[in-house]
């Protein structure tokens, strides 16, 4: 079946020059238009500095965003994929989370990764190479403290003794796992390949989000590799949210030329030059409305159970094409996974 409840829509946070109030003013709209769509979530993505590699933009900070959001809504679930966690340190952002969550009512899914930007480690002091041993410890510190726990821990980034955060929410955010292969390229920032550290950390969440840049026969893979992962350590796959990241511009046109034409000047609007047109097809949402359902279809088939989608322009117009032309065409089996947390504590 299809279902709007399995789609959420990033928040177009990325800023041109000249960008001002009533950008500002944009970005409230779109997000209650979000809602009064009948869509799921709002998610934001996070990038300290401008990567200019890959985009032609900067973004928003974005949980000062998110709670904006979270003031122009009621219902809508607000998202983070991914933050990038060895940029922060665990009792600021547990504060910032805990504070969102309880002002939201309730509404937040982190979700966290690595990162790959070598800039921005530079930026705050943190090695690469540390990106994904910090981001471990801080998991180890924010979960049970966002579960409303006393913590003391000593790792070798961080420590605390006998630490608490107020306010207390009625339940911790939902927290999703960013990770996994992506298209081997060589203009890929990472590996293509699913590491170990990222199925482990998976192991502890409540989903999981597949790179926007791994195709579907590489999500399919690596999903068959974490459902295994997930069996040989005792616990149920189908627990796990399967939540994929991807960008999209539709152009309501039968002709596959004018569509790519189109689409490829909004990308370029966010995206880098320097990604190419070929990659930028190889990994994105290109095409007619039929093509596009196909693609996400291909997704689906490949396990995913929720969709987040960027809109390369903040005109809310676009959504409201996709709940006309893509959403109801992309069906779900009955056997797709949670969209929500089944049960209130991690193992």
């Amino acid at each position: 079946m299809s279902d709007i409840g399995r789609f959420g829509v990033f928040l177009p946070s990325y800023i041109w020059e000249g960008d001002g109030l009533q950008r500002a003013r944009g970005i409230k709209e779109f997000a209650r238009t979000v809602e009064d769509l009948g869509f799921d979530s709002l998610f934001i993505t996070d990038h300290l500095l401008a990567a200019k590699r890959f985009y032609a933009v900067s973004f928003l900070e974005p949980l000062s965003a998110l709670a904006v959001a979270a003031g122009v809504t009621e219902r809508v679930r607000l998202g983070t994929s991914i933050l990038i966690m060895p940029l922060r340190n665990p009792v600021l952002l547990a504060k910032e989370l805990a504070t969102l969550q309880f002002l939201s009512g309730n509404r937040l899914i982190l979700g966290a990764g690595v990162g790959w930007n070598d800039a921005e480690y530079e930026a705050v002091g943190v090695h690469k190479s540390e990106r994904g041993r910090r981001t471990d410890e801080m998991l180890d510190i924010l979960v049970p403290l966002l579960e409303g726990e006393t913590v003391t821990y000593h790792g070798r980034y961080y420590s605390v003794d006998n630490l608490f955060i107020e306010p207390k929410a009625a339940e911790r955010p939902e927290i999703w796992i960013g990770g996994g292969s992506q298209l081997a390229d060589p203009k890929s920032p990472d590996l293509p390949r699913f590491v170990e550290a990222v199925k482990a950390r998976t192991l502890r969440s409540d989903g999981w989000i597949p790179r926007p840049t791994c195709p579907p026969e590489d999500i399919a893979r690596d999903w068959a590799e974490l459902q295994t992962y997930f069996r040989d350590h005792g616990r149920d796959p189908g627990d796990c949210v399967v939540a994929h990241e991807n960008f999209m511009h539709l152009v309501l046109t039968d002709d596959p030329a004018r569509a790519r034409d189109e689409q490829h000047q909004a990308f370029l609007r966010v995206m880098s030059p320097e990604r190419g047109a070929q990659y930028l097809e190889s990994v994105y949402l290109f095409g007619t409305p039929n093509e596009i359902v196909e693609s996400l279809q291909r997704r689906v088939d490949a396990g995913v159970g929720y969709f987040m989608l960027h809109t390369l322009t903040p005109d809310p117009g676009q959504l409201r094409s996709w709940v006309d032309e893509i959403i109801p065409n992309v069906t779900f089996p009955a056997t797709a996974g949670p969209v929500r947390r089944l049960a209130p504590a991690l193992p």
